[in-house]
């Protein structure tokens, strides 16, 4: 059996947008090296290793100072390989944990010691079942006594059905992908229509990252940018952004290249003033860096 190939170009493209001092990518993942974090037996087919160095020097390479990991469901419940680049990172990076519902507190604790500040529960059908939703709402109960978010992932058909849950959480909601909204399906979708209406809650934030995958076209990504633009244009103070590196499970185009992605950024937030906010205050805000570890 071969060995997996790389979800990601080793060399990207230096993108054209100059990004701000203290920038912020608030969603890639780290796979592996599988010698060191195994990954799960029951995840599946393993990925090709995305280690904490590739992380550091593309991060460097695209002037990005700041970065929250997402736990990688390669790796389950194990939440060592991001810790262990969170660490390495001095403060500079965060974390977004994957545990159980009912994890005790202890485990909570344990996590936000090691620099993570919210968990995320998948409720698409390509990881496998979720966690149920009211176990999950009951849980932000507990994660608002250590300050933490909670973070999800959800078919897009599945907004209006969650989203009297998620207005009952105890602490903020943030959303990736932009709901994984389809871009072939237009702005006027009642999917985005029911996003936009979650987002008039400043409860929630949301991620317009996953350009790559809402896109029918294939790079550069041009139908799915006027999603990202329009939840920044009038949810300004809401919107984070990531590349989602490594880019796991894209099903059609090529390898998405990350400096195209940034290249994004000048439609998605075409103002300097907007830039900013959404590259340094809104994430530096919400994340709090520099996470500095009590002594």
């Amino acid at each position: 059996m071969s060995d997996p190939k790389p979800t990601y170009l080793a060399a990207p493209s230096r993108s054209k947008v100059r990004l701000p001092a203290g920038a912020c990518d608030t969603h890639v993942h780290v796979f592996g090296p599988a010698a060191v974090f195994p990954y799960a037996p029951e995840a599946g087919a393993p990925p090709a290793d995305a280690p904490k160095e590739k992380l550091f020097a593309l991060h460097e390479f695209l002037g990005i100072k700041h970065c929250v990991i997402v736990q990688s469901n390669y790796h389950k419940m194990d939440n060592r390989a991001a810790a262990d680049a969170i660490a390495a990172k001095n403060g500079d990076y965060s974390g977004v944990a994957l545990a159980p519902y009912d994890a005790s507190d202890d485990v909570l604790k344990a996590l936000d010691a090691q620099g993570f500040c919210g968990i995320r529960f998948n409720f698409m059908k390509h990881l496998g079942a979720g966690a149920p939703i009211d176990g999950v709402i009951a849980l932000t109960k507990r994660l608002a006594n250590i300050g933490w978010h909670l973070q999800v992932h959800f078919d897009p058909e599945l907004v209006d059905e969650f989203a009297p849950h998620f207005k009952q959480s105890a602490v903020p909601v943030v959303i990736d992908h932009m709901g994984r909204i389809d871009a072939s399906k237009g702005l006027d979708h009642p999917n985005f229509k029911s996003l936009l209406k979650l987002m008039e809650d400043p409860k929630f934030r949301v991620k317009v990252s996953g350009s790559e995958r809402a896109s029918q076209a294939g790079p550069p990504y041009a139908d799915a940018v006027p999603f990202a633009a329009k939840l920044m244009a009038e949810f300004p103070d809401q919107c984070f952004w990531g590349l989602d590196w490594p880019h796991p499970n894209i099903k059609h185009g090529p390898i998405p290249d990350d400096g195209v992605l940034t290249d994004l950024l000048a439609e998605i937030a075409p103002t300097e003033v907007a830039l900013k906010k959404l590259m340094v205050d809104n994430p530096l805000g919400f994340y709090r860096f520099p996470k500095v570890k009590s002594a």
